[in-house]
């Protein structure tokens, strides 16, 4: 692999806080250039983020919600239509919310966020993708999706309770992994390699912004959990570590591992390829 005068180019989602922002100073520090579709803006007094953005290696795209197909496909198209290649994408945007809400397209947001809007990101960008040289692609998942109890798509789009974390959250996680895994025969055919990664447990949170952790969390997170360093590093580590030549597989804490309800990953894949064609693609036109 070659990494010199930036040749290589990767897309951050989600990459101006938290794990995806030290993923995006990880990768510029050694030499990447670095794409970042984000909702919200970089650190203003972060000067090695701002000298990177005013030298053209890190090139910022925005969109103003995910979770709202219209915005989404904008920004989409933007980098379509200006960028050539991309080499490794991490799929990293994610976040949990503090009570039951839903998108601007009726399903569970968590749900939209964390296992829909990747997989049409994928799709959207998979020509760009098949044009870089490592065409590796890194879904952002978690260790939560251990607690899951019971699965079904009717629970993932619209659950009719809510808990903060091991609710929604863990479900979404889940349901991405099981795509993910399910998804990696039909890439590998074009030579596209796909993992999911746990980050690992880090301490995220953001002064003035509501979190959807348990109380008791929060404070373990101040306390105990690891800086979002971490999280970039096994997520830079499951690109291009030890395991990179595997696909499909969820890593956790460096090792690959099973995932539960396995037997519903096709039909999560299913399900989520549906919603793809026909509410993001049918509405372009």
């Amino acid at each position: 692999m070659n990494t010199n005068k930036r040749e290589n180019i990767v897309l951050v989602t989600g990459a101006s806080a938290g794990i995806g922002l030290e993923l995006t100073r990880k990768l510029l520090s050694e030499d990447w250039q670095v794409v970042a579709l984000n909702r919200s803006d970089f650190p203003a007094d972060d000067t090695g983020i701002q000298k990177a953005i005013m030298e053209g290696w890190l090139r910022v795209y925005k969109t103003a919600d995910l979770t709202d197909y219209a915005s989404l496909r904008r920004t989409l198209e933007e980098i379509k239509g200006k960028e050539q290649r991309i080499d490794i994408l991490f799929n990293n945007a994610g976040g949990s919310f503090p009570e039951l809400s839903h998108s601007k397209q009726g399903r569970e947001k968590h749900y939209e966020l964390l296992t829909v809007v990747p997989y049409i990101i994928l799709m959207e960008l998979k020509e760009l993708i098949k044009n870089g040289s490592l065409k590796t692609v890194i879904n952002t998942s978690s260790s939560a999706l251990n607690y899951v109890k019971e699965f079904n798509i009717e629970i993932l789009e619209h659950p009719k309770t809510f808990r903060k974390l091991l609710g929604p959250y863990a479900t979404s996680k889940l349901a991405l992994s099981l795509w993910t895994q399910a998804i990696a025969p039909q890439l590998a055919k074009e030579g596209i390699k796909i993992r999911s990664v746990d980050p690992g447990s880090n301490n995220t949170l953001r002064k003035g912004k509501k979190s959807g952790l348990p109380l008791v969390i929060k404070w373990l997170m101040k306390l105990f959990f690891s800086p979002p360093t971490h999280g970039a590093n096994q997520l830079y580590e499951g690109a291009l570590g030890e395991h990179r030549n595997k696909t499909g597989v969820f890593l956790l804490k460096g090792q690959t591992a099973e995932l539960k309800f396995n037997d519903h990953s096709r039909n999560v894949l299913e399900r989520i390829h549906e919603i793809y064609e026909h509410e993001f693609l049918v509405r372009r036109s």
